[in-house]
């Protein structure tokens, strides 16, 4: 049995003090771009608790989601498996009863594994944690000082996942009058408007709370002598809902943040710059509490060899998806997009490219371009796309931005080391055809492999395996 200390997750955590299991605490952030963290170039937005665990222990570099929604995003992470196999690809969709999850991989090696905060998975026979509920991070924060220290009264190891609600819309918490809507840096994805900008402080609040929340879990884990033995997780999730990030297969949407903290498992002030996919947090826990892994059982792999320092490829890509179906607007429309990464290059395919891919978030934007009068928006809500078409002159789609919101080629082919921002669509580009060759051949026989070669056929077919929508007071968010 490996002897190795606890750890913590900053998507979720756990600590122990026993020595030969370690703990896990994984502290999730919902709807945060990865690129809205200091430790990854944010100059505006003060996060400095996240960065210095990023200093005192890892930073992955190269962390992808399968999938840029709440519900299937948490139920890759947990079960370890993609939504190929949980089935869990709609917005606010159930996996499929016989999957497993943390619970049942963690529980037979003698641990709690404890959920506080934000659920947004289902069935419960597949994800049965102990529920602590939890919210606002203050409530979190409470509840997994308790959990814990019930778990070292029982000398037992324990994994808490710690699910905030920071930064889902609408934006409630954090200290606004530290950011000038006038000072922000915009990136070259967006389009400069004073909407976007004043939309942009409510959400940098949230982000720098959530930052909080993460200060004080690292307190508490120092201060009570579990740090050595725990490994501490801060997770980003998937991208916001600004343009470009959350329901899409942009860089932004499935490029999730990550960091790693553990003074005795996760060496200091390293980068892993290997790829890393969201479903390999399950087995790389289950190798850490010297679990066994069975051949085949999870589609992500265990990375406990990158964790303790030990570069090691374990990844050669990892593969993306979106559905359209189960978002706001267009709830039934079918509009499947596939992606394939290799750390250097990511790959693209819209099915149904001729159509317009919409949604809530552009839902106002597509009325202006059609000349219509759009639906009045809650002020709570920020979806700044609307303010591009206003601010385009001429026809808005001839904005290069406005038209790939609104309108996705077949194919798409970004260098993300040359481009990090997918500005530049290499797909017709002749020097790069056998890169995109490469890449299309990889992730077609991907999809074929689980039964997913026509995207839209697999989409049509899927049907609503939805989660039950629980009373929520008014004004909490979703």
């Amino acid at each position: 049995m490996k002897t190795i200390p606890t750890f913590i997750l900053l998507v979720c955590g756990t600590l122990t003090l026993q020595a030969a299991k370690p703990n896990f605490v994984f502290l999730l952030g919902d709807d945060i771009n990865r690129d809205s963290l200091g430790c990854y170039g944010n100059v505006d937005c003060p996060t400095p608790h996240i960065d210095k665990m990023a200093a005192d222990g890892m930073k992955f570099n190269k962390a992808y989601t399968t999938v840029a929604m709440c519900a299937p995003f948490r139920q890759e992470l947990y079960s370890g498996r993609t939504a190929w196999r949980t089935k869990a690809f709609l917005n606010h969709s159930h996996s499929l009863p016989e999957t497993q999850s943390l619970p049942h991989y963690l529980k037979p090696l003698g641990y709690r594994v404890a959920l506080t905060g934000k659920t947004h998975i289902g069935p419960q026979v597949s994800y049965p944690f102990e529920y602590l509920g939890g919210n606002p991070n203050s409530e979190l924060l409470k509840k997994a000082k308790q959990f814990i220290g019930n778990c070292r009264k029982q000398d037992k190891p324990f994994c808490l996942i710690m699910a905030s609600h920071d930064a889902h819309s609408p934006y409630t918490t954090g200290d606004r009058s530290q950011f000038d809507p006038a000072k922000l840096t915009i990136p070259p994805y967006w389009i400069d408007t004073p909407e976007l900008r004043q939309a942009l402080v409510p959400y940098y609040a949230e982000v720098n709370h959530f930052d909080q929340l993460a200060g004080s879990v690292r307190s508490y884990l120092d201060d009570s002598g579990l740090s050595e033995n725990t490994i501490f997780f801060v997770c980003t999730e998937q991208g916001s809902a600004f343009p470009f990030a959350k329901w899409t297969c942009f860089d932004n949407g499935l490029h999730t943040g990550l960091v790693a903290y553990g003074p005795g498992i996760v060496p200091k002030g390293k980068v892993c710059d290997e790829l890393f996919w969201l479903c390999d947090v399950a087995p790389t826990m289950l190798e850490a509490a010297d679990g066994k892994i069975k051949k085949g059982f999870f589609d992500g792999r265990s990375q406990y060899a990158n964790l303790t320092g030990k570069p090691t490829k374990v990844h050669d890509f990892v593969i993306g998806q979106f559905s359209n179906k189960g978002i706001h607007d267009n709830r039934e429309r079918v509009y499947p997009i596939r992606c394939i990464r290799d750390g250097r290059y990511s790959f693209v395919w819209s099915p149904k490219h001729a159509e317009i891919t919409s949604n809530i978030s552009l839902s106002q934007a597509l009325s202006l371009i059609k000349g219509e009068t759009p639906k009045p928006i809650k002020s709570s809500k920020v979806f700044p796309a609307a303010s591009w078409v206003r601010s385009a002159k001429g026809a808005p789609l001839d904005n290069p931005l406005i038209k790939k919101l609104h309108h996705r080629p077949e194919f798409a082919l970004y260098d993300l080391e040359n481009d990090p921002h997918e500005l530049k669509n290499l797909a017709k580009d002749e020097e790069h055809k056998e890169t995109l060759q490469r890449l299309r051949n990889q992730l077609f026989s991907w999809l074929e492999n689980r039964g997913d070669a026509d995207p839209v056929a697999t989409e049509q077919a899927i049907t609503k395996n939805r989660a039950a929508k629980p009373k929520k007071k008014k004004g909490a968010k979703k």
